[in-house]
């Protein structure tokens, strides 16, 4: 009988390969662990997704900049912050941002599908995923992941972003048009860095995808099989433990100092 498919986002394959411990704790322990508390810079980049979204769906006479602090008070999420007067620093500071990025967009632009899923198979995956943005620039498909992360991007993002190769890949499928182009659009400094990927580029990222997938059913089948679940699917220990949702719950975890929910949205400081 041929395997079956393994069905995954690209988000569940980056919790894999970030942390197998972190994996297991997100997908497969039931009960759950319990979570930390909520982070303020996933309430922002939340609130600032979703502000952007609701703004393509206005028709087209609508778009303007003064809508816009209608929207993201529409889509605000509070959690995580330190106190009201972090929370409104960070609104005015997302709400700049967002003005200052449609203030750049063309005036007659259409993107061709906004959070829009997509989805594709191959002979280990069954993989789809919601992009941020699809845009159509001649002939061919370009994706499009905002950010609003405090740390700039450059090309090397662009080029090594597994999801942003899925999403390509899975597009061209949905569409039927060529999707090689990916582009992250850094709200907070107003850049874009993109990358080109070839056929082969691509290939090999579903083939990084694709181990993933194995590395993670013989991992589970190693647990059903009587492996020692914390054998199975181990720590990884890196600078991300601070800010895992169950740094609490894993003894790796614990022993790396706690991140205040807060942190990644203060200014950075300039030496």
């Amino acid at each position: 009988m041929p395997e079956r498919l393994f069905v995954c986002t690209p988000s569940k394959l980056a919790s894999y390969e970030d942390c197998p411990r972190r994996y297991r704790y997100t997908y497969l322990d039931r009960p759950a662990p319990q979570k930390g508390p909520a982070w303020a810079h996933n309430s922002l980049g939340a609130s600032v997704h979703t502000a952007l979204k609701n703004w393509w769906d206005l028709p087209p006479e609508r778009r303007q900049p003064g809508a816009l602090p209608t929207l993201l008070r529409a889509t605000w999420v509070r959690e995580g912050y330190r106190d009201e007067e972090q929370e409104r620093a960070v609104f005015q500071r997302a709400l700049s941002w967002l003005e200052s990025y449609v203030a750049e967009l063309p005036a007659d632009f259409e993107p061709l599908a906004v959070e829009r899923t997509v989805a594709a198979k191959t002979s280990v995956l069954a993989l789809s995923g919601r992009t941020d943005r699809i845009d159509q620039r001649g002939g061919e498909l370009v994706i499009v992941d905002y950010k609003t992360g405090r740390t700039g991007l450059d090309a090397d993002d662009a080029r090594g972003s597994l999801a942003l190769a899925l999403y390509a890949y899975a597009a061209a499928r949905v569409f039927r048009k060529p999707c090689r182009t990916v582009e992250l659009h850094h709200l907070p400094t107003g850049t874009v860095v993109a990358h080109e990927h070839t056929d082969e580029s691509l290939g090999r990222h579903v083939a990084r995808a694709e181990a993933t997938a194995r590395d993670i059913v013989a991992a589970e089948r190693a647990m059903a099989g009587g492996t020692a679940p914390d054998e199975a699917f181990p720590t990884q220990p890196s600078r991300l433990c601070g800010w895992c949702d169950f740094r609490r719950v894993c003894p790796a975890g614990a022993e790396v100092p706690a991140r205040e929910p807060w942190t990644a949205v203060e200014p950075v400081v300039q030496a």
